[in-house]
């Protein structure tokens, strides 16, 4: 190709690219489209096609790498240059003059009295954060807000977003911060969908743009069509505007779309007014708000105020009125927690509220319950407010049939371990256990239950287990399978996928075998091994619960503590709770465990490592009529010893135990 056409390609390009951005501009960011759609499209159908004829002419930020490139595998993390804070929270007029009385008081700290306080009021879009970094002008890398100090960096679904510019109209070095969002009828667009593939639906906007933007597929990104508002600079190369308003005004003309309702008060009662306005008026919008942010105008006093360990002192948020709605109270459980106070929780029949579902609400303490006067059975009204699950209003008490039941009270409560006593807490409305160490116990037994001996539920690892028990959403075994998508994504750091990928791995564990399901009930003295013994003798979970001690002492493996400690555990009343509410959520199949196999009454035990993993070796063991030990002894028949076997092989020797081979092992079978 001779140089002068190769001129008037590159020319085409760069101006198809301006005209792209500027008919994109006018039609995302001012509402105001000069050119139909599909002009639009075709412009941008022309620039693709003279980019795949010419890849070598194609920029990382060229308009048509807006419908996505390749799947990514995973995403690098990113540390943010700066920490991305969250601002505090305030529910109402009196704790908006709180947050302003303490702001004053900072300023006359800090000798600021003579600068005049205004305040520069933006709608908080309920979506995802984004922290977006420019060089020279041109978009380098797109970010999630992450903990605040560790995003990552989802550069190529950004891209995807039409209102983000990939070009500023200025070479500038510029950080800037949003929220990328999806409109309301685009969800209600992409739930049809789903619908109608069978898909589960997504609850709302916000968990559709989170999700979205953390799609490890640009193209279905680039389907979903997000937007995005831009409202703060972090960084720039050039001088900082003295405002907020200024900020503001700034983005915009550099390209960005900055969301047009911001308004400057010089007082916090037309601040309210403000607030009350788009209380009335905030469902009129595409876009879901949850609130109002308030921010001192003068970037002056932000930078003399500076920053608590978690907020700005400059600005605060300012919550709209939860959502309410009914629902009943089907059970109040007692919830012990980390610090072993008693937390009432309200198990209500799942009810959609503020866009997620939700089946618990705290009772805080026996005062509330007893000011409350709810019972169980009552019709109560809910709402969900920046508690992390919701809270119980009020009961509608018109709706009392005279079924319902008083809760009481209790003066012991066994899972507090000990003698199970529990005492108030001086100067408090709360109760606590007396024992210190329940709360532990509890973590232990839960992160058994869900291990791979057991229930093998993979994606629900400690921390999870942590964060379902610290909020009250779990109390015994059975719970965890009642957990609802809303229960889930209320928690901090849950994101779509990985609510969606821990409800199939809970809703696979729904079929367990009986030795698993014994282990997981935390039975003392009775493990793995153990538990396989224990059916192959009884083929039933209920006739493992009638089996009498001296049933269990004949089963060779079985000694008379182990069978007290099994009788002990089925005469207990919470624990045969525990089993009847867990058999209401599980499956047990009819499978026999095989007992009369080529290695029946045969004992292994497997050390080294050999190419089968444990737990398949084991399995086939089984399979065969065999049992398998964790230690060696007299009455082992073979020790399976693999690369790097230790002290157990060396045992074996010592007591003339047969050590087989891998090869050996497979043969046996």
């Amino acid at each position: 190709m001779d140089k002068c056409h190769k001129k008037e390609i590159i020319e085409r390009i760069e101006k198809l690219k301006k005209t792209i951005e500027h008919h994109g501009y006018l039609y995302h960011t001012l509402d105001k489209p000069e050119i139909s759609d599909e002009a639009y499209d075709s412009l941008v159908s022309e620039l693709q096609k003279l980019e795949e004829e010419h890849p070598d002419l194609k920029s990382s930020n060229s308009p048509t790498e807006r419908v996505g490139g390749e799947p990514l595998k995973e995403f690098v993390k990113v540390s943010h240059k700066k920490r991305q804070w969250s601002y505090d929270d305030v529910f109402d007029f009196d704790g908006l003059t709180k947050w302003e009385e303490k702001l004053k008081n900072f300023i006359r700290k800090e000798n600021l009295s003579s600068e005049k306080i205004e305040y520069c009021v933006e709608l908080k879009i309920d979506g995802l954060k984004t922290v977006l970094t420019y060089k020279a002008g041109e978009l380098v890398q797109g970010a999630t807000r992450g903990d605040g100090s560790i995003g990552e960096d989802v550069t190529n679904n950004i891209k995807t977003i039409e209102t983000i510019p990939l070009r500023l109209t200025e070479r500038v070095d510029i950080t800037v911060v949003g929220e990328a969002w999806i409109g309301k009828k685009n969800l209600v667009k992409i739930n049809k969908e789903r619908e109608k593939n069978g898909e589960v639906l997504y609850a709302n906007t916000r968990n559709l743009a989170a999700g979205s933007v953390r799609q490890l597929d640009p193209k279905v990104v680039s389907g979903r069509r997000l937007s995005s508002f831009v409202y703060d600079i972090d960084e720039y190369n050039k001088t900082m505007p003295e405002t907020q308003t200024e900020e503001l005004n700034l983005l915009e003309k550099l390209g960005f779309n900055v969301n047009p309702n911001r308004r400057l008060f010089s007082s916090i009662d037309l601040v309210e007014k403000y607030y009350k306005d788009w209380t009335k008026k905030r469902h009129d919008l595409d876009y879901e708000l949850d609130g109002i942010v308030i921010k001192v105008n003068s970037n002056k006093i932000q930078k003399a105020l500076g920053y608590t360990a978690k907020s700005p002192r400059w600005g605060v948020a300012y919550k709209f009125p939860a959502e309410q709605v009914t629902t009943v109270v089907e059970n109040i459980v007692l919830q012990i927690g980390r610090t072993g106070v008693l937390t009432p929780v309200a198990h209500l029949r799942p009810v959609l509220v503020a866009g997620s579902t939700v089946s618990r609400a705290t009772l805080h303490n026996e005062d509330e319950i007893r000011r409350l006067d709810v019972r169980i059975g009552d019709t109560v009204i809910l709402q969900k407010a920046g508690d992390v699950i919701p809270d119980i209003v009020s009961v509608v008490k018109e709706l009392r049939t005279g079924k319902e039941k008083t809760f009481v009270w209790p003066s012991h409560v066994p899972e507090c371990g000990g003698e199970g006593q529990i005492e108030r807490i001086p100067g408090q409305s709360a109760w606590r256990c007396v024992s210190k160490n329940s709360f532990e116990q509890q973590k232990r037994k839960f992160y058994h239950f869900v291990s791979k001996k057991s229930f093998d539920i993979t994606d629900l690892g400690p921390k999870i287990i942590d964060a379902l028990l610290e909020n009250n959403l779990i109390n015994d075994y059975a719970d965890i399978f009642t957990l609802k998508k809303g229960d889930l994504l209320s928690l901090p750091r849950f994101a779509e996928k990985s609510v969606d990928n821990l409800l199939s791995a809970i809703e696979k564990a729904r079929k367990v075998t009986l030795p698993r399901f014994v282990v997981g009930l935390s039975v003392p003295q009775v493990g793995e091994e153990t538990a396989y013994l224990l059916a192959q003798n009884f083929h039933t979970i209920f006739d493992l619960h009638k089996a009498k001690k001296e049933e269990l002492e004949k089963i060779d493996g079985v000694g008379p503590i182990v069978a007290e400690s099994i009788v002990n555990f089925f005469d207990a009343k919470e624990n045969r709770l525990v089993v009847e509410a867990l058999l209401r959520e599980v499956v047990i199949p009819k499978v026999g465990i095989k007992s009369g196999g080529k290695l029946s009454q045969k004992t292994f035990v497997l050390t080294g490592t050999i190419s089968l993993s444990r737990d398949e070796a084991k399995e086939m063991i089984r399979k065969s009529g065999g049992t398998v030990s964790e230690s060696v002894s007299k009455e082992t028949d073979y020790v399976v010893a693999g690369e790097s076997a230790g002290s157990k092989l060396a045992k074996a020797k010592k007591l003339g135990v047969r050590v087989l081979s891998e090869k050996e092992f497979l043969a046996l079978l």
